[in-house]
């Protein structure tokens, strides 16, 4: 039986790819060697995130490279180091937050790229590999720490630090491959993407740390992937990248399908996504086995998010 009306496809489109210029196809890398191996990568991105500007900042992890693309779709590198940098948002400092699998929280100046560890380790503790980041309404910061954890190893773990009292919560430690986060509208719950799992865990949230009655929001199904990146509109709909399945399914706030953005390219790794232009009602994505950006136009802005520069 059939729960929900099948949901909409929507086609995406390409704004902009990769130039040649920046492509890296025969750069030696460990992070393609563990995750791809014998293959060539030239790009691998992620993590998108605006500023003020209209420029649209985008990870390229296996080559350790954060890139900026214009509105006009011209690209250059902001910086190149040593690390993976997965997630990005701007913190309340102005600069470029970064989940790096190999490094921890890390902030990046973009104008003079320069770049400081913030959270390297919980405790004595070593992180997992952190995957994906986002600040609150309070500027309480909230990040994945995903590793290689997956069902048969279900210990990944889920952190909200507070910048002023610098307190590091563990909300969860169970994840199945925990990836993009998002709060709900109202920051009662927390959405958490584990990828392994293929679906979208709901955690209600409480000031002391404490979390119960954590839930599954949404279950995908197929693909060899599984949910990755997320993101809210006003109105209170999840988006959820199916980074196996190259699109993006979008959800109301009571798990109910409405939409398919379906990419373009034929590539099916979609892998994260972020609410930019004037009036924040385009939705782009990173589409990283091809090295494009594909975008499409909603009818309700992205939720705000608390920092920019």
């Amino acid at each position: 039986m059939t729960l929900y009306a099948p949901p909409i496809t929507r086609l995406c489109e390409v704004f902009s790819t990769v130039p040649e210029a920046l492509r890296l196809p025969d750069a030696a890398s460990d992070w393609i060697n563990a995750n791809k191996p014998g293959q060539s990568v030239p790009s691998f991105l992620e993590g998108p995130v605006f500023d003020s500007a209209g420029n649209l900042y985008v990870t390229d992890i296996p080559h350790g490279r954060v890139l900026c693309v214009t509105p006009g779709g011209e690209w250059r590198v902001v910086v190149q180091y040593d690390g993976w940098p997965n997630g990005m948002k701007f913190g309340p400092d102005g600069r470029l937050w970064i989940a790096d699998y190999r490094r921890g929280i890390l902030a990046l100046d973009v104008d003079s790229g320069v770049i400081d560890p913030v959270l390297t380790h919980a405790g004595s503790e070593s992180f997992k590999g952190v995957n994906d980041l986002f600040f609150d309404s309070r500027g309480q910061l909230y990040f994945t720490d995903q590793g290689q954890t997956g069902l048969q190893d279900p210990t990944g773990r889920v952190y909200r630090y507070n910048l002023e009292t610098q307190r590091l919560d563990c909300l969860i430690n169970n994840g199945i491959s925990p990836n993009g986060l998002v709060c709900d509208l109202e920051e009662k719950a927390l959405f958490v993407a584990m990828t392994r799992g293929n679906g979208v865990w709901r955690i209600p949230l409480k000031d002391n740390g404490a979390t119960s009655k954590v839930g599954v929001f949404v279950q995908l199904a197929g693909g060899v992937s599984g949910a990755d990146g997320l993101a809210l509109d006003e109105a209170g709909n999840l988006f959820v990248c199916d980074a196996g399945n190259g699109c993006v399914w979008v959800f109301d706030k009571f798990g109910q399908p409405l939409w398919r953005l379906e990419a373009p390219t034929g590539g099916r790794t979609l892998t994260n996504l972020a609410f930019g232009g004037p009036d924040r009602r385009t939705l782009y994505m990173t589409e990283s086995a091809t090295g494009s950006l594909l975008m499409i136009q909603m009818e309700n802005a992205g939720k705000k998010l608390r920092f920019t520069r």
